[in-house]
């Protein structure tokens, strides 16, 4: 027992804990010692109710129970567990509750970034496809405009022309823009703080006074070897998304800090960049939660809905990841840059 990555409890009729092993005592923060011995109500207290709820389930139908993906809080954290309770019954008693507990917060994570990797290799495939067929009939479009400007005489004609040339050109524009990053990135020794500080510079000389930029920094964090110039852009399209979220007024908060033993698109780092751009606003609709890294997904009428698609293509290009956890009040983009493979500096 004591060897198994699951956590395994052993409560008897009365719901009192007889046994937990290694993997429990590790999951729950708590001795062995401590708990045996305990009433179930009293190690999942209140917060931890559907735990307990199923475990006075088993107890009273004499069934096995599973429940899957349920919050396990601990103080100052929360992970996700998959439940299992199995009734133990001689002679038509019941004498014990075997409880498992199996820690799945790291699989349902990486099921979320491959669907995440996975959206854009399909958004960018569908969206390439789609601005060659523009393009193209976009350009004779242009052209044919161009030489029907040279014949034409009449001031007045010639201003339909250059209107017609000058909606092909924005719409080739942003045919470009739906593209993203066409050229590989150009990485060099860089320092995150300033790149973060030019980024925050630009945001202030956007904005007015009554949207504070709170900067919460990490000073131990090493150089890292990337595009300057990527990095940028990506940061200033989350954070000019923050600003447009907050309106007249809020607060901006940029951090770092290194996160470790990460995986991502099923690659595993030691080391991780995290970068945090959060603002107080009121949160992305739920129904678009989903969909935010598509392009064209906007809740803005006057929004084009690239900047998070072209952020994440540009973070991808650096082999990380941008996620987003949002709820009223706060909306948090978390920027992973990992610091080996081509991204770490001595």
């Amino acid at each position: 027992m004591d060897h198994m990555n699951g956590a395994v409890l052993l409560f008897n009729h009365e719901l009192s804990l007889n046994f937990i092993n290694s993997a429990g005592e590790i999951l729950l923060d708590d001795s062995a010692k401590h708990l045996i011995d305990q009433p179930a109500g009293k190690i999942f207290k209140l917060a931890n109710s559907d735990i307990l709820q199923n475990i006075q389930q088993c107890q009273r139908m004499f069934e096995p129970l599973i429940d899957r993906e349920l919050p396990l809080y601990q103080i100052g954290n929360s992970i996700t567990v998959n439940f299992s309770a199995t009734p133990i019954i001689e002679n038509g008693q019941l004498l014990h509750v075997l409880v498992e507990l199996q820690q799945v917060d790291r699989q349902i994570r990486i099921t979320k970034e491959e669907q995440l990797l996975e959206q854009q290799n399909t958004s960018r495939m569908l969206i390439k496809g789609l601005a060659h067929e523009i393009k193209n009939p976009l350009g004779g479009l242009r052209g044919a405009a161009q030489l029907l400007d040279l014949e034409l005489k009449d001031p007045e004609l010639k201003e339909y022309t250059q209107i017609i040339i000058a909606e092909s050109d924005r719409l080739r524009s942003l045919m470009d823009k739906m593209l993203g990053p066409n050229k590989p990135a150009e990485k060099s020794v860089i320092n995150i703080h300033e790149t973060l500080e030019r980024v925050r510079q630009l945001v202030n000389a956007e904005t007015h006074d009554n949207i504070q930029i709170v900067r919460d920094y990490d000073p131990s964090l090493p150089n890292i070897y990337a595009d300057k110039n990527q990095l940028i852009q990506a940061f200033l399209n989350i954070s000019r998304n923050a600003v447009q979220a907050l309106k007249d007024s809020g607060e901006i908060i940029f951090r770092t800090r290194i996160k470790r033993y990460m995986t991502i698109g099923r690659r595993h780092y030691k080391l991780t960049l995290k970068v945090e751009i959060i603002d107080n606003g009121p949160g992305i609709q739920p129904e678009l939660m989903g969909q935010i890294f598509y392009p064209m997904i906007t809740s803005r009428a006057e929004g084009t809905g690239l900047g998070l698609s072209i952020s994440q293509s540009l973070i991808n290009q650096h082999n990380g990841l941008i996620e987003c956890n949002s709820h009223p009040g706060q909306t948090v983009f978390s920027i992973y840059l990992p610091l080996e493979n081509g991204n770490a500096t001595s």
